[in-house]
């Protein structure tokens, strides 16, 4: 396996892109801006999948699923959202192919099947939940439904990255109905909260919390709460969000419900997801110029072993030991894989897992065998040492979770190191062009001075910190008064 990757510090979006192929993630595939997720990248996904999904439950939600297709006069209901996907939408028209009587063994549309109204591929469901929910609400006592699907959406980008930014990408969604502004708020902050946690937890990526600017916010939403991580190249990157909807598509789809006294009130709204984007994060805030680099609690193999041999008999006695070892790690709920084949040797198989990230490797030879002992290599650190065979489940047990700490520790450092204040715009422009990262600033409020900064710099507001400072201030740009720092940077 050819290890060898483009240095970061020489080109980090061509590091980024033979890291996803080469690691065995993800490679394009022969539909224009869509991908093909890999086993091992896939089942990164699921690890998160099966955290996230658990974790929906205890907070009382529900999977459902909902058509792929949405009636074009529903998607056009709520005019914000509506407008805000316009752009990236692929439509189905026609329903049937035919031959193609001028060029006999090939299809066309055939000109009969045209549907009756024009098909959107979900580029998000809003449309085609509120639609339904619709026959589902009565009264306060249908209140609330909490409900999440995983699916895939379409959003036709010109501009694609595997993971970051594709055609067709997989993600969840939830989308649920409340009675009350107060419930769906406390819906939405919560639900970006489990994010965070995640993130944090799971992911070892530091993210910020805080709201969207209106021209960042989700299209037809009248609040978006996010976790704002940054990478290892000084770009911000939105790892989730969370959407206060209020009445919007309440009122676009006419849902209303008897209240307790009688009355008749539109319900209030939340949606909120992440996707397949997050394995971009996952690989940019953490690899190296060796590879890959998996925090234990997601990488699907956290601990590999490699024989080390020659000839039947030395495999038979290395094997015969590496039995135990599997076997004890097991017992402990730690995934372990160990790599038997006889087609690559010691050397190959080491280059391998490191490309992988695997965070611990065991390398057992017969000398080994005969002391006692393996040699334990840490991913992270790429430090070894040996471990006698009676401490080793205590020591990967403990060592995991010191990866898992570390891996977090050095990202919110590089965090803190690329997080900058600023009071000019002079300075603004500086950092943000030879540090990158975070820039902390001040501004007036105004979708013009927004826009204007973002003309200039490229620079968006990613977003305004949930537990920032009051802090009296004028605008980095305009010179207006302003009460708060918000962040800025440049993103994926």
């Amino acid at each position: 396996m050819g290890k060898h990757l483009t240095k970061r510090a020489e080109d980090y979006s061509k590091w980024y892109n033979e890291l996803v192929v080469k690691a065995d993630l993800a490679e394009t595939s022969a539909v224009r801006g869509c991908m093909v997720i890999k086993p091992y990248g896939y089942a990164i996904w699921e690890r998160m999948q099966a955290i996230l999904d658990k974790r929906f439950k205890e907070t009382g939600h529900s999977n459902a699923y909902f058509p792929l297709f949405v009636p074009k006069s529903l998607f056009e209901a709520e005019e914000q959202n509506a407008e805000g996907f316009a752009k990236e939408c692929a439509v189905v028209t026609h329903y049937r192919l035919e031959n193609d009587p001028d060029k006999p063994g090939k299809l066309r549309v055939d000109p009969k099947a045209k549907l009756e109204e024009e098909l959107i591929v979900r580029p998000t469901s809003e449309a085609i939940i509120w639609n339904t929910y619709k026959n589902w609400i009565q009264s306060y006592r249908d209140l609330p439904i909490l409900l999440n699907q995983w699916a895939n959406v379409v959003r036709w980008e010109m501009r694609t990255r595997l993971f970051l930014r594709t055609a067709e990408f997989l993600w969840q969604e939830g989308h649920t109905a409340h009675a009350t502004e107060a419930e769906a708020l406390a819906e939405a902050k919560q639900m970006n909260q489990v994010y965070a946690d995640f993130v944090e937890q799971h992911m070892a990526i530091p993210v910020i919390q805080g709201v969207k600017s209106a021209a960042e916010r989700f299209a037809g939403a009248v609040e978006t709460y996010c976790i704002e991580a940054l990478m290892q190249d000084g770009k911000a990157l939105q790892a989730g969000t969370s959407h206060f909807l209020g009445q919007n598509f309440a009122k676009a789809f006419d849902v209303k419900y008897a209240t307790k006294e009688g009355g008749l009130e539109h319900v209030w709204a939340t949606s909120w997801g992440v996707s397949t984007r997050l394995m971009g994060a996952l690989i940019m805030t953490h690899s190296d110029d060796n590879g890959l680099v998996l925090p234990p609690t997601l990488a699907p193999h956290q601990v590999v072993i490699v024989p080390i041999y020659r000839g039947e008999e030395e495999q038979k006695l290395v094997f015969e030991a590496v039995a135990p070892i599997v076997e004890a790690l097991r017992k402990e709920d730690i995934r372990v894989h160990f790599d038997s084949r006889d087609t690559h040797k010691p050397g190959f198989k080491f280059n391998e897992y490191e490309l992988k990230g695997v965070p611990l490797r065991i390398g057992i030879g017969p000398r080994d065998v005969a002391n006692g002992t393996v040699e334990l290599a840490r991913r992270d650190t790429l430090s070894k040492s040996s471990v006698a065979l009676e401490d080793l489940v205590a020591e990967v047990k403990t060592t995991l979770a010191a990866i898992q700490v570390a891996l977090f520790d050095r990202a919110k450092d590089y965090r803190t190191q690329h997080t900058t204040a600023v009071d000019d715009f002079d300075a603004f422009k500086e950092v943000l062009a030879s540090k990158g990262g975070f820039v902390a600033a001040h501004w007036d409020g105004t979708a013009e001075t927004e826009s204007a900064i973002k003309e200039a710099t490229k620079a968006t507001i990613r977003c305004i910190p949930i537990d920032g400072k009051t802090e009296k201030g004028s605008c980095v740009y305009s010179g207006k008064p302003s009460n708060q720092r918000v962040l800025f940077a440049k993103a994926y």
